[in-house]
């Protein structure tokens, strides 16, 4: 066999192998199964909620570093409705400004990466860190008024990910 035929052989059996451990957490489930078997596969659930439908949500986050969130949807029976990664611009843009409070967001996206608070506006704000369409790396920003009231929404470049600048913002 000829080194080029070689050299294609070893990177197709890698494309196989890469593509092979690909499948996110949130696309191996079954719905309708029980909640035990969810955790024996994905481990003891770092975050809780209880939905207003009587069941619950379960939350396994890779924050503060991580850009991912499964959660998985629990009927008030334990069964397993929905698993899937919270943490990306399609489930964000449901949330309501002038509708969702921070409990809202908490039980969508669980605990923010960051918190902070801007006394001229007299905003908290709510930083979440993920990754869209598999290539920027993004915070998405909530901005709560004094009543926990959701105002606004924003996308900002993730400092984690940004290149060191200087003080006049040269590299």
């Amino acid at each position: 066999m000829s080194m080029g035929k070689r050299l294609s052989a070893v990177a197709a059996a890698a494309a196989v192998l890469v593509t092979a451990g690909c499948a996110q957490p949130w696309q191996q489930f079954t719905p309708g199964e029980a909640e035990s078997t969810l955790v024996a596969r994905l481990g003891p659930p770092r975050e809780v909620y209880d939905l207003p439908t009587g069941g619950k949500r379960l939350m396994w986050p890779t924050q503060p570093m991580g850009e991912v969130t499964t959660a998985a949807d629990i009927d008030a029976s334990g069964k397993v409705l929905t698993v899937r990664q919270v943490l990306s611009a399609n489930e964000f843009y449901k949330a309501q400004i002038g509708t969702w409070t921070k409990k809202d967001v908490l039980i969508n996206f669980g605990r923010p990466v960051e918190t902070s608070y801007f006394p001229l506006m007299k905003r908290e704000v709510w930083s979440y860190r993920y990754q869209e369409d598999n290539v920027w790396y993004l915070l998405y920003n909530f901005y709560f008024d004094q009543q926990g009231v959701l105002r606004l929404t924003q996308k900002t470049p993730d400092p984690l990910h940004e290149p060191e600048r200087d003080h006049f913002g040269m590299m």
